[in-house]
């Protein structure tokens, strides 16, 4: 069983940034694929960016270059650095667990059997 927490959530301007964090129970977290998902209102919930056991990392072509997925092992702790945020970046955003797999991480939801309870992002334009 793994419990998510997240927080870090916010309002911010476009332009700006936002770090959330994720932080999971457990002793095992350093061993499986961890990943952002978000959910806009009116939309299917995608993922964003995903880290595998080893810190390898992929991202949504939405994400890229601007989002920045990371984990520290030691604090059971994911992070999405989120900069140069756009209007079109508001969304719940939730961490997950993929428990099955510690490489070659999926970003889609049906791969990710435990999820936090979300965090809501706001950009102004």
């Amino acid at each position: 069983q793994v419990q998510l927490v997240e927080s870090g959530g916010g309002s911010v301007q476009a332009g700006g940034s936002l770090r959330l964090s994720c932080e999971a129970s457990g002793n095992s977290y350093s061993r499986y694929c961890m990943g952002w998902f978000r959910q806009a209102t009116g939309k299917e919930r995608e993922g964003v960016a995903a880290v595998d056991s080893i810190g390898r990392t992929s991202y949504a072509d939405s994400a890229k270059g601007r989002f920045t997925i990371s984990r520290d092992n030691a604090k059971n702790t994911l992070y999405l650095q989120m900069n140069s945020l756009k209007p079109v970046d508001p969304a719940i955003y939730y961490c997950a667990a993929d428990v099955s797999r510690a490489w070659v991480c999926s970003l889609s939801r049906r791969d990710f059997a435990y999820w936090g309870q979300g965090t809501q992002v706001t950009v102004s334009s």
